[in-house]
């Protein structure tokens, strides 16, 4: 017998049938990101890569689905172009990832995690680990206390910063 488990909704939400989800982050952020070019490009500038040439065809994607992801990602905040040349050659750009980017980083090493655990036959091709001491790193949710939260100890409840924005902005 499978236990449902879920996250507690708390105050107005409980009810999940009285509330729609509106500006869900989740939505927003999906809306952004959620193809898989634009993870995969991310990815590929986690790893380093910066021109154009190594997104395209360490992505497999044609050029012009790289240059509109890229337009997307930079007009979004992630990346920013910066101008190089080559020796001879003209003014081209490559990108950097912004630290709006780089916050994004838990999301896509949690994907990674996710996949290794269930989608890999073996063993996972690649091990995440910190660069100075080679031990192993996990995306984790915890509190500000440092204590591991699972799914049904997570509350999720109104924010009232965000109520108050609300109403300001509607007065």
């Amino acid at each position: 017998m499978m236990c449902v488990m879920a996250a507690v909704m708390e105050g107005p939400l409980a009810d999940l049938s009285s509330w729609k989800a509106v500006d869900c982050s989740i939505a927003k952020a999906m809306d952004l990101i959620g193809t898989r070019s634009a993870v995969l490009i991310l990815r590929e500038a986690y790893y380093g890569t910066r021109r154009f040439d190594g997104f395209a065809s360490r992505v497999g994607i044609t050029d012009a689905a790289a240059a509109a992801q890229l337009r997307k990602l930079t007009e979004a905040g992630l990346l920013e172009k910066r101008p190089y040349r080559e020796e001879g050659k003209r003014t081209r750009h490559e990108y950097a990832l912004t630290q709006m980017g780089r916050d994004l980083l838990p999301v896509v090493l949690a994907l990674m995690q996710w996949g290794d655990a269930y989608l890999q036959p073996g063993p996972a091709p690649l091990q995440l680990v910190e660069e100075a001491t080679g031990a192993p790193v996990r995306v984790e949710v915890r509190s500000a206390t440092g204590k591991e939260i699972e799914l049904e100890e997570l509350g999720i409840r109104v924010n009232e910063d965000y109520l108050r924005k609300r109403r300001e902005r509607s007065d």
